[in-house]
């Protein structure tokens, strides 16, 4: 099913949807892909004395939730960094966690590791998600692999995350604006940080390469022209 404001992507045979809401839809597999949500971020700033906003945790979720039902998805895999930081794990971070996944205990939920959960650690198993290694093939059948952290694997598209990429987008009166964005390049496709409250950094992406920024509730390609840092 098609998502308002999606676009859709051809690549590796496999027809994909880049979502406005940070993640990628693959129908044929009945499937999610979101990255870099660092859970517990803000709770470890806090803790460090940083006067920063509450309510991430909540809103990650409302948007996880509004995704898993504008597409019915069965499969939902988070692409790395799901938590922050062992020093954000806590009891409310767990009980909020906890209830979202009892609502969704239909949907099977994969982590592929990345380097932030080395750090913080698995999440509970009673959460019910599976660990793990990249590369991780959610088809065996299909080019497509799982990672967080981008490379190349010869013929297979790569679906990863971990730069929280951006683009800054040109106008005709000499102004930009940065946006958060999806980059198709030598066979990988790097999805933004689905996160409320993640950093992110510009980046001058090669000229070949395809930028899909996200404005207005919706997905739309940047041509090389109108991009810079």
């Amino acid at each position: 099913m098609a998502v308002p404001g999606a676009h859709r992507l051809e690549a590796a045979g496999l027809s994909l949807w880049l979502l406005p809401g940070r993640a990628v839809w693959w129908p044929a597999a009945g499937t999610l892909f979101v990255a870099d949500l660092h859970f517990g971020k803000a709770a470890t700033f806090r803790r460090a004395g940083l006067a920063v906003p509450e309510g991430t945790t909540a809103d990650n979720l409302a948007r996880l939730t509004h995704l898993l039902g504008s597409t019915g998805a069965h499969q939902l895999v988070f692409l790395g960094d799901l938590l922050h930081a062992r020093s954000g794990r806590g009891d409310a971070l767990w009980r909020a966690l906890g209830d979202w996944r009892g609502a969704h205990a239909a949907v099977r939920m994969v982590l592929v590791r990345g380097n932030h959960d080395r750090h913080a650690g698995d999440p509970p198993a009673a959460l019910g998600v599976a660990m793990v290694e990249e590369p991780w093939a959610p088809l065996p059948s299909a080019p497509l692999l799982g990672c967080h952290h981008p490379h190349r694997v010869a013929g297979n598209l790569v679906l990863a995350g971990h730069l929280h990429p951006t683009v800054n987008v040109w106008g005709g009166a000499r102004d930009s604006l940065r946006l958060p964005c999806f980059v198709h390049t030598d066979g990988q496709l790097l999805l933004p940080a689905f996160g409320a409250f993640t950093g992110s950094a510009p980046t001058r992406w090669p000229q070949a390469a395809q930028c899909f920024a996200i404005a207005d509730e919706r997905v739309l390609e940047v041509p090389s022209a109108r991009r810079g840092v």
